[in-house]
C-alpha cells in the first residue's frame, strides 16, 4: 500500500495584522491604552510597555506609533541612536546594547521627542551595568499588560487562526479554549503547531487531530 503523501510545510512566518483596529481592548490592557493615548503626559517623555510574551506589547507599540521611527532593540546601534531625533518606538529595548540605548534616551529627551519602549521587563528592574543608564531606566514610567481575560483569549485564538488563514470550526475552537493554558503565548504556540501539522498532513482541524498534535487525551470526534 502506498504511504499517504505528506506536504512539506514551507517555513513562512505568518504576518499578523498590527493595525490598531485589530487590538482588542480588555481589562488586562486597559491601563496601557490610557497611558499610550496621551504621550504629552509621559513623565520625561518616555513610556515603557511591559508584560509576558504574546499579550500585545509589540502590536500596541507598532499600531500606536505607526508614524514614529520604529527601531528594534537587538539591531540598535549608536549611529541609529545618535541620528536626528524624532518620535521613536523601540521594541525589545532590553536586548539593545546599553551604550546605544543610553544615547537614544538622551537624544529623545534633549529634543523633547516621545520615546515608547516595549519589552517583557519593566525598565526599573533591568540590571543595567551603566550607572547613568540605570538611573534613566528607573525614571521611566512603565505600564504592564497582564495575561488576557477569557474574552480576549478567545479573540486572540481567532486572530492567530485568521492570520494563518487556518479554518477552525466553532466547536473545535471551543475545544481548544477549554484546554489551552490561560496564556497568550500558549495560544500562539498552539496555533503555530496546528498550522504546521495541518499543512503537512493536508488535514482539517478536528478535535481528535488537535488533541493528537497538542498531546492531549481526546477520544470523541
Amino acid at each position: 500500500m502506498t504511504a499517504p503523501v505528506r506536504q512539506l510545510p514551507l517555513p513562512l512566518a505568518a504576518r499578523p495584522s498590527l493595525d490598531m483596529a485589530d487590538f482588542v481592548p480588555d481589562p488586562s490592557n486597559e491601563a496601557a491604552l490610557v497611558w499610550i493615548a496621551e504621550p504629552g503626559t509621559w513623565p520625561g517623555g518616555r513610556l515603557a510597555l511591559a508584560g509576558p510574551a504574546g499579550v500585545g506589547k509589540t502590536h500596541l507599540l507598532r499600531a500606536f506609533a505607526a508614524g514614529y521611527r520604529q527601531l528594534e532593540g537587538p539591531a540598535l546601534t549608536e549611529a541609529l541612536a545618535l541620528a536626528p531625533p524624532g518620535p521613536t518606538a523601540l521594541d525589545e529595548w532590553s536586548a539593545a546594547p546599553e551604550a546605544a540605548l543610553f544615547h537614544l534616551i538622551n537624544r529623545c529627551a534633549e529634543a523633547g521627542a516621545p520615546l515608547l519602549l516595549a519589552a517583557r521587563e519593566p525598565p526599573a528592574r533591568w540590571p543595567a551595568a551603566l550607572p547613568d543608564l540605570a538611573s534613566r531606566l528607573r525614571a521611566t514610567t512603565s505600564v504592564t499588560i497582564a495575561e488576557p481575560s477569557d474574552r480576549l483569549l478567545e479573540a486572540l485564538l481567532a486572530k492567530h487562526l485568521a492570520d494563518r488563514q487556518l479554518p477552525c470550526p466553532p466547536p473545535v475552537a471551543a475545544f481548544l479554549l477549554a484546554r489551552l493554558p490561560r496564556r497568550a503565548d500558549a495560544v500562539a504556540a498552539a496555533v503555530a503547531a496546528l498550522d504546521a501539522s495541518a499543512l503537512a498532513a493536508r488535514a482539517p482541524l478536528t478535535r481528535p487531530f488537535c488533541a493528537r498534535v497538542l498531546g492531549w487525551q481526546e477520544t470523541q470526534g
